[in-house]
């Protein structure tokens, strides 16, 4: 459990007065989202909050906002919400950010730390330099490829290069858990890939009774995967830690990589191993950009 101890002088990052949200805007490798100190209170009427702050034109902006809010079985516990007002179960580069922002802002001392998600309890170790976090490496747990789990409609017990007959041309997905759905289509070239139109399509294919993120990778050697994400509730992000962890795990699964590969995002790299406990094991960079109030409609 954290001790929530206060190392340095922190503002308290939650509603400060009626209609005023404090926040703090992070990226992991370009997928940006706004932060909210919710250790000591909660705004209310989430969904609606996500949909305003995430706004590029009339609020903060970023692909949805997560909340940093106390546990009773771990170190800290994070929610999510999509910039569309959807809940999201898990996302590593979120996850990564949540590490530095409770170590930076010395709400804890605690390497790792445990942090828990709708996705299950994961835990964050941090490398550290001088007083800041640098890069966090995630226990991302055990992928799945039970249907039922993920879930997805099939015939077959698990999806794996799965034909789909799309109007945009045929393609064949591989559906993996990460505590979250994807369906990860490899490609030739990803430049060809009609992102705009296939994306959107595939995450709403009657395959996915609730959706899916959905992942084009391009193999470039057996240690080196090129990759666009289009997440379900948000539309294409820089980056998606999941995405990139499930894309790694189909990699290795069909013979197409090793089994530790760099994911080339548009944001950035991230490092994922497949570790010999199952386990996935993804390293990346987090990043604080600013602070700031938010005066809510």
């Amino acid at each position: 459990m954290t001790t929530n101890a206060r190392s340095k002088e922190v503002t308290s990052v939650t509603e400060v007065h009626a209609g005023e949200i404090r926040f703090t805007k992070m990226h992991g490798i370009g997928n940006d989202y706004i932060y909210i100190d919710c250790m000591e209170s909660m705004p209310e009427r989430l969904p609606d909050l996500a949909r305003e702050m995430s706004d590029r034109h009339m609020g903060v902006g970023g692909d949805g906002i997560v909340l940093i809010c106390p546990s009773e079985v771990a170190d800290f516990r994070m929610r999510m919400f999509n910039n569309d007002g959807s809940e999201a179960r898990m996302c590593g580069n979120a996850s990564r950010c949540i590490a530095k922002y409770v170590h930076d802002h010395g709400l804890t001392q605690n390497n790792p730390i445990s942090l828990e998600t709708l996705s299950g309890i994961k835990a964050l170790s941090l490398n550290i330099e001088g007083d800041e976090v640098v890069s966090v490496t995630v226990d991302m747990g055990e992928p799945s490829l039970d249907k039922s789990v993920i879930p997805v409609v099939a015939e077959e017990d698990r999806v794996v290069e799965k034909s789909v007959s799309t109007p945009y041309g045929d393609v064949k997905v591989t559906a993996v858990s990460m505590g979250n759905p994807h369906g990860v289509i490899f490609v030739d070239c990803i430049e060809d890939v009609p992102f705009d139109n296939l994306g959107p399509y595939m995450e709403r294919h009657e395959m996915w009774p609730d959706r899916a993120n959905i992942e084009f990778a391009q193999v470039l050697d057996s240690g080196n995967i090129r990759m666009r994400v289009w997440e379900r509730g948000t539309g294409e992000t820089l980056a998606c830690g999941t995405g990139a962890c499930a894309t790694a795990v189909a990699a290795a699964l069909t013979g197409r990589t090793g089994r530790k590969v760099t994911l080339h995002l548009r944001g950035g790299d991230l490092e994922i191993e497949l570790a010999n406990n199952g386990h996935v094991l993804m390293t990346g960079p987090a990043t604080e950009v600013f602070q700031g109030v938010y005066f809510r409609r």
